[in-house]
């Protein structure tokens, strides 16, 4: 369980990596890395906005990450399996709230053009 442990910490690590360049608009409007959907991809403003929107969400859940990781990986008696589905349950839950509040803050910026 210690190298599941090393894995999803490093897996959040680099998932706060790759949060950090949107978060200060340094990756340009492309279709293979950031908030990639037609609005964001037409309108470089909008781009920026919502990326550095995502960005700060990704980050925030990779620090909840490494937070569950750990704390999971010290809950008494835990098996491997109960362990891994509940790191995966808290990323998919996270990553879902941090798209669908990214794809409303792109939608009310669209409201207001």
């Amino acid at each position: 369980m210690q190298t599941l442990l090393l894995f999803y910490v490093a897996l959040s690590l680099l998932q706060a990596l790759i949060a950090l360049p949107l978060m200060r608009d340094k990756i340009r409007p492309n279709p293979f890395y950031g908030f990639r959907v037609q609005q964001t991809l037409e309108k470089p403003e909008v781009w920026y906005a919502v990326n550095r929107h995502f960005g700060n969400r990704l980050f925030v859940l990779a620090l909840f990450q490494v937070a569950a990781s750990v704390g999971l990986y010290f809950w008494p008696g835990i098996s491997v399996d109960v362990y891994a589905l509940l790191v995966l349950g808290v990323f998919v839950v996270i990553f879902g709230v941090a798209f669908s509040q990214s794809w409303r803050y792109m939608n009310a910026l669209a409201k207001k053009e």
